[in-house]
């Protein structure tokens, strides 16, 4: 179930904690996450036990390997995603270098010490809850939508695929807009309208409202 959430760093990321029985698990721990996610974990005495990234940009994964390796968990991220998950600017451009040095102090993240590499198909437990990977490329080519079932009905954290009436952008090293077409008509097939859709970015939606408005989605139905 979902403990806590927070909207972090300048470019305004959704970081999810979801747990039962005092263990939780931490996906897209970007710029800014670790000191609200520290917070949430002594006031609610609650054990780390992963760290998943949807994708790796440095948005989304910025505090993620410091939690993991502080906590001596695993890290969760595609493979496909590796060549940006310790030198940010490899996602961005190489425009960007002088941006992560600014902000960060250099253009390097440390390495997560554990690692595990997402799947389709594959099904990830922690926290005693259970996540479902679908690999999604398009926004990068290791973008992963995890799905799972709380009781409450089905849930989607969608990362940067799929926005409240959008989807992530494919302008950046390793995006390509044909390949995000394509992942779309596969998850229109395969996403329930029912399903809850908490993205990395804006607001909750479901998949039943995108279906009818989102122009991207309307667009890879066709």
């Amino acid at each position: 179930m979902l403990i806590d959430s927070f909207t972090v760093g300048p470019w305004q990321t959704n970081c999810y904690l979801f747990g039962t029985g005092g263990q939780c698990v931490v996906i897209d721990a970007g710029v800014g996450a670790y000191q609200p996610i520290m917070a949430a974990l002594r006031q609610r005495n609650l054990a780390l036990a992963g760290v998943i990234a949807t994708h790796g940009h440095i948005d989304h994964i910025a505090d993620a390997a410091r939690l993991a390796n502080e906590a001596g968990v695993p890290m969760y991220w595609h493979s496909a995603d590796d060549y940006m998950m310790t030198r940010p600017s490899a996602g961005l451009g190489a425009m960007s270098a002088p941006l992560m040095v600014q902000l960060f102090g250099a253009d390097a993240l440390p390495k997560a010490q554990q690692s595990v590499d997402l799947r389709s198909a594959q099904r990830v437990e922690l926290a005693g809850l259970g996540f479902d990977v679908v690999e999604t490329p398009g926004h990068t080519p290791g973008s992963v939508i995890l799905t799972s079932d709380f009781g409450d009905g089905p849930v989607a954290l969608t990362g940067d695929t799929i926005f409240a009436g959008s989807v992530g952008r494919t302008d950046l090293p390793g995006g390509d807009p044909t390949v995000l077409d394509q992942t779309l008509r596969h998850l229109l097939g395969l996403i329930d309208d029912a399903t809850g859709l908490l993205p990395g970015h804006g607001p909750a939606t479901t998949m039943a409202v995108e279906r009818r408005h989102n122009q991207f989605l309307l667009a890879a139905s066709r």
